[in-house]
């Protein structure tokens, strides 16, 4: 560190409040900007902090009575540093303390690092030797003290965001670079195993880029294979390409275009999906006997059921068993009003219930019977590996999407707990289950107080990956989620908010909460994001990795119209498919 430029010194703080940093009379305050990542040098242990706020002082109140004329700009520079100066506060984060024998390889570790940074013939080698030699020599603690006095601060150098955050080709982890520090070139990776093993959240207002923060992360679950992702895809923004907003119109490309042989789409809205082009999707319906009481719970507010209307749903439900809907629909007066009598029902809340449900009919995907369990074709992608991404097309209203994505997540949850149950009986490696990630957005409407207990996503955020399943909500309304299922939010990915009641929920849970509010709130609107929780070992402010050609030649597989032809009859011959020849 003594090579590197001192910005400050420590003047005061404490270990709940932060540290109060005096800049040194060369450093210009414009340049310390909230989220910056500074490095305390203390005697024993270097202590990673972020910057959380700036302020300016004056050594003595007459210089604020009588300040120097604009005009004079000497009398500013004699000042300057000594009469005026700049202070900034920082909230440290983790502890570098050196292993043991750490101070004797700490120059062969500076040299290997200098020597793997100059070759640049072999740079993913060279990547991987510095984040080794950067690494070994120290070892990441929680923040339990504080450094002294006079501590002298420096810009956080590249070493110390790779000993942090890790490096995107460590072996021994599944990181992916979701960005980078507002201010270096340097990857700041998630550890997507742990990133799994917990329910996920990416929240910001509308407009702040949302859905490309969460195509980069499930890109990067699928490249990584951490897991296998089932995505309900509202606005059809996942599968197979997005608008991208701007002046210009333009594209970006989908989950299906990057990922070719291991995305499947599957379109509840067969004629909107062939309309925008998507090449193989395949029909998705649910039948009237698939729809549960507590589905229609979920939804009650859209279809305006009142409460006894429910009660008398299950009333019929225990009468009728799975065809209840379809019995209701069919019934005439006389036989509502028979009914009634026999089952001591209210024949005005089942009729306003058989009025109400007739909405149903306005969903496409709804039928009567069907041919096939659709929602067991869907299981089955996911068992084989297949990431599926359900589109709703024209379908995507509340009503609808509430509805399908309920019933859907409810019956392969309930298969994944029967093999989560069978894993445990038998502890063989063969039958544990893939973790799998469902992403759903507008999450508030699934999460909130009131509707929580009869949505299969509170159960599965509250079970914090018991049964090998997780969420990803996607939400720009936090603050509607209810808060213990906030509580079990694991990485919070957030880019700019601005209702109080949202940052208030983001921080939820997060001891420190108090000092990362100014940071969340001076985020840039675009491309910018804090994220914290289980995935990361601190907070963090990045710009985002770019979602455009140079990603996707990185992350993507080769299109399969660009493979030579024997490569491509190579593969069909092993997976034996038949292409039609």
């Amino acid at each position: 560190m003594s090579s590197e430029k001192p910005l400050g010194s420590v003047i005061q703080g404490s270990l709940s409040q932060g540290l109060e940093v005096r800049l040194h009379a060369d450093v210009l305050v414009e340049d310390m900007r909230v989220g910056k990542f500074l490095v305390v040098q203390g005697v024993r242990s270097r202590f990673f902090c972020m910057l959380t706020d700036v302020a300016l002082g004056t050594a003595s109140a007459r210089i604020l009575a009588n300040p120097p004329e604009p005009s004079n700009t000497f009398l500013q520079e004699v000042l300057a540093g000594t009469g005026t100066y700049g202070t900034i506060n920082l909230s440290p984060m983790l502890m570098f303390t050196p292993k043991e024998s750490a101070a004797q390889s700490e120059g062969q570790a500076e040299k290997k690092a200098a020597k793997a940074k100059a070759n640049s013939k072999k740079q993913s080698s060279g990547a991987l030797a510095s984040y080794e030699a950067n690494t070994n020599a120290v070892e990441l603690l929680p923040v339990k003290t504080i450094p002294s006095h006079f501590s002298q601060v420096f810009d956080a150098s590249e070493r110390d965001f790779r000993a942090v955050f890790g490096w995107e080709d460590d072996p021994q982890r599944r990181n992916f670079a979701i960005g980078q520090p507002i201010d270096m070139d340097v990857p700041i990776c998630l550890d997507l195993d742990r990133f799994v093993e917990r329910s996920n959240g990416v929240f910001g207002k509308s407009g702040t880029g949302k859905s490309f923060l969460t195509r980069l992360l499930l890109s990067g679950i699928i490249r990584k294979r951490a897991a296998v992702n089932l995505i309900f895809d509202m606005h059809s923004e996942y599968g197979w390409e997005a608008t991208r907003e701007g002046k210009q119109f333009s594209t970006v490309k989908g989950l299906r275009q990057l990922f070719p042989s291991q995305v499947q789409i599957y379109t509840l809205d067969p004629e909107s999906t062939r309309r925008r082009g998507v090449r193989d999707a395949q029909e998705l319906y649910i039948s009237y006997d698939q729809i549960e009481v507590e589905d229609l719970m979920l939804v009650r507010g859209e279809l305006n059921l009142s409460e006894a209307s429910l009660e008398n749903a299950i009333i019929l439900r225990n009468e009728f068993g799975k065809a209840w809907i379809s019995r209701l629909l069919a019934m005439s007066n006389e036989e509502i009003q028979e009914f009634c009598e026999v089952k001591m029902g209210s024949k005005s809340s089942i009729m306003a219930l058989q009025r109400k449900l007739t909405r149903l009919d306005d969903l496409k995907y709804l039928r009567q019977t069907c041919p096939k369990n659709y929602v067991n074709q869907v299981l089955e992608s996911l068992e084989s590996g297949k990431h599926v991404v359900v589109e709703f097309g024209s379908q995507s209203n509340m009503l609808s999407y509430m509805l399908a994505t309920n019933i859907i997540a409810r019956r392969i949850h309930a298969s994944y707990v029967h093999k989560a149950e069978k894993f445990l009986q038998t502890k063989s490696p063969s039958d544990r289950p893939q973790p799998l990630v469902i992403t759903i957005e507008e999450a508030h409407r699934f999460l909130d107080p009131a509707t929580v207990r009869q949505t299969i996503f509170g159960t599965i955020a509250r079970e914090m990956r018991k049964y090998f399943v997780t969420l990803l909500v996607v939400d720009q309304r936090p603050s509607g989620i209810d808060n213990e299922v906030m509580s079990q939010v694991g990485t919070r990915i957030t880019a700019l908010l601005n209702d109080e009641k949202d940052i208030d929920a983001i921080f939820t849970g997060v001891s420190g909460g108090q000092a990362l509010r100014s940071v969340l709130a001076k985020l840039d609107s675009k491309q910018q994001a804090l994220i914290l929780g289980h995935a990361v070992p601190m907070p963090v402010v990045i710009r985002t990795r770019p979602y455009d050609d140079s990603f996707y030649a990185e992350i993507g597989e080769t299109p399969w119209e660009n493979l030579p032809s024997d490569t491509i009859f190579q593969a069909a011959e092993a997976a034996k498919l038949d292409l039609g020849f």
